[in-house]
């Protein structure tokens, strides 16, 4: 086992390793920005390291600070967290040409399931439903408008190298199919410095259903059953939950095994979640493999009593996997609600600043997974999640009076959060009955931007 580990991140993702490592009786050493000097969370850790100016390309996003960061440090392994480089390959394989331990899976797998394009040929060869498309990506000069045909409107657009909603449209008729692809491939361009695209069938009004999955350096896979992420604000997700409700169990099985089968294929370890859109008959389609760790793992955890950031760091460490496939049993319903330091009333517009009070909730089958409290200041710099509100109930519907009533206790003040449209999600009729998809914010609260 490590004696030492580098958390290559900042907030709450940082604080959620950095107690990991110590319950595992390891030292943490934390990296911090000129914006994030004197934020209380580091004083968690066993050492603190400044790693540069506030931009994230010149501290967190910068690999020759974080290696020197871990050697001079004497870590030998490094946790990335969830963002900035947590799915970079190649930061992956600079921290094994360094002899440093990478917490993540292989930049062999990184780079076979990052690519989206190649992600669905190997979806196809591990037998996982995939969305009808072109198989492979549009090259200039492609007939598009006989494969949009072919494939039937309304068909989507799509980055192969993107994420977060970057690069993608969606065409819903033939006279505006050219200026999407075009507009598609220059936002690709300029987000990800990749303008590859491919095109897909569009499913109206999916559920987002995903699978976790946790595989060691010995062939084992299993996975810890499904999150549903269905309600989304513009491919931000705001609402996760476990079990997935209204969801068939033989549906249920058939995705969680399609997403080890997968896992397999790709010759993945560690932590890891294989996405899939639900349709309204019930059938699912592989979308992405996030390779890393996921801001909603926690609701994973409660059901499935598995630490997840604690596994990793074993799986790290070369060891097996502690469970088998039939040892991992989902009790209960767990919600996870992202506290954004976001105005829902101004359509979500980002509220930086100093928090002046903080009074978070309480109680039985309650938790908080955040890195903020009362005099901590939110930079403007990164992204804007301040707090992960979970609870954890024997039934969907003991979770949802809990969960109303923790955020009816949760008090900030000094910046805009986003408790009060998780207050109105949390009374919606369509919400309690889990009859919602990927577009019900949009359809019911969001203005068009």
């Amino acid at each position: 086992m490590f004696s030492r580990i580098l958390v290559a991140n900042r907030g709450e993702i940082a604080l959620r390793v950095i107690r990991a490592c110590h319950d595992l009786g390891i030292e943490a050493v934390a990296v911090y920005s000129e914006a994030d000097r004197g934020a209380p969370y580091l004083d968690a850790a066993d050492e603190r390291i400044c790693i540069g100016p506030a931009p994230a390309a010149e501290s967190y996003l910068n690999i020759p600070r974080l290696i020197s960061a871990a050697e001079v440090s004497d870590a030998q392994a490094i946790h990335p967290g969830y963002g900035f480089l947590s799915e970079n390959a190649h930061f992956a394989q600079v921290c094994r040409d360094c002899h440093i331990e990478f917490i993540g899976p292989p930049p062999e797998a990184m780079n076979r399931l990052g690519n989206k394009n190649q992600a669905r040929k190997l979806a196809q060869s591990a037998g996982v439903p995939v969305v009808p498309g072109s198989e492979g990506l549009i090259e200039p000069g492609r007939d598009v408008t006989a494969l949009a045909r072919q494939i039937g409107y309304p068909v989507l657009i799509k980055a192969a190298a993107g994420g977060g909603g970057r690069g993608m449209r969606v065409v819903r008729d033939e006279a505006s199919l050219q200026d999407a692809i075009s507009s598609a491939r220059q936002e690709a361009e300029a987000a990800f410095k990749d303008g590859s695209i491919y095109m897909e069938k569009y499913i109206e009004r999916p559920r987002h259903i995903e699978v976790q999955l946790l595989g060691d350096r010995h062939g084992n896979v299993i996975h810890l059953w499904e999150r549903d992420c269905s309600l989304q604000r513009r491919h931000q997700k705001l609402v996760e939950e476990s079990p997935a409700p209204n969801l068939p169990d033989e549906v249920r099985r058939a995705i969680c095994e399609s997403a080890v089968r997968l896992a397999r294929e790709a010759g993945y370890y560690s932590a890891g979640t294989c996405e899939f859109l639900l349709a309204q008959d019930y059938s699912f389609y592989f979308i992405e493999v996030n390779a890393r760790i996921q801001v909603e793992h926690p609701v994973t955890e409660l059901v499935t009593g598995v630490d997840l950031v604690r596994e990793q760091i074993r799986v790290a460490a070369n060891q097996k996997l502690r469970y088998r496939q039939e040892d991992i049993v989902s009790r209960g319903h767990a919600i996870e609600a992202r506290i954004n330091a976001e105005d829902p009333a101004a359509n979500f517009r980002p509220s930086p600043g100093l928090i002046t009070r903080w009074y978070p909730p309480g109680g039985p089958g309650i938790r908080l997974d955040t890195h903020a409290c009362a005099g901590y200041r939110v930079p403007p710099n990164y992204d804007s999640l301040v707090a992960k509100l979970l609870v954890h109930q024997p039934t969907r519907d003991e979770a949802l009076a809990v969960m109303r009533r923790a955020l009816a206790e949760f008090v900030v003040e000094g910046i805009r959060t986003t408790i009060p449209i998780h207050r109105e999600i949390m009374a919606n009729e369509e919400f309690a009955a889990g009859r919602v998809d990927t577009t019900f914010l949009e359809r019911t609260w969001l203005r068009p931007e």
